[in-house]
């Protein structure tokens, strides 16, 4: 395939995606909250795989919400359904989305490799909000001016010290549902 058509195909994708996330979008105000108080933010993640990957971890584990920071739109096909099921709120800046957690009593925590408490050596609150930062260069704000901000790790034994943000997402919020399992029949669902 010549440059020409490559970009052409890549552009026609792009659009596809945008036509999609908006139908879903949509449907998205009708999403309910899970079972589990826990929020993920996703602070500027690629419009690409992982966000919807990680809607799909949020439903599976019955995350209240998903926050998406300087976003506009995201491939909704990854989430396989999951986009219209789980509730997102959409945020310009980070500053915007930290007032609004602690305002409603959550306690915002940051992955960093290396720093911080291990995930499963830490009692989580019942209203914890985990905000995972862009696939390359991590979160959009300096930690040290949000005070309530906590800092997590996920323990590491390999050389590489770097996870895929939605593996890493998914490992975070299984922690947290170990640690705040609801009893739920699985009819009811």
């Amino acid at each position: 395939m010549g440059n020409h058509k490559l970009r052409k195909w890549i552009r026609a994708e792009k659009e596809e995606a945008k036509r999609n996330f908006r139908r879903q979008k949509n449907k998205n105000k009708l999403a309910s909250p899970g079972i589990h108080k826990c929020i993920v933010v996703l602070d500027g993640l690629k419009p690409t795989f992982n966000i919807g990957k990680i809607f799909r971890s949020a439903e599976t584990f019955g995350c209240h919400e998903v926050h998406l920071i300087g976003t506009d739109f995201f491939d909704p096909a990854p989430a396989m359904g999951a986009f219209k099921w789980v509730p997102a709120q959409f945020h310009q800046r980070f500053v915007t989305c930290y007032a609004q957690l602690l305002e409603r009593g959550y306690t915002p925590f940051v992955l960093a490799p290396g720093q911080g408490d291990a995930v499963m050596d830490t009692d989580l609150p019942k209203k914890s909000a985990f905000v995972f930062g862009h696939e390359e260069f991590g979160i959009s704000f300096e930690p040290d001016l949000f005070p309530a901000v906590k800092q997590l790790n996920i323990p590491q034994y390999g050389r590489s010290q770097s996870l895929n943000v939605s593996v890493a997402a998914s490992i975070i919020l299984y922690e947290y549902v170990r640690q705040h399992a609801k009893a739920v029949d699985r009819r009811d669902l």
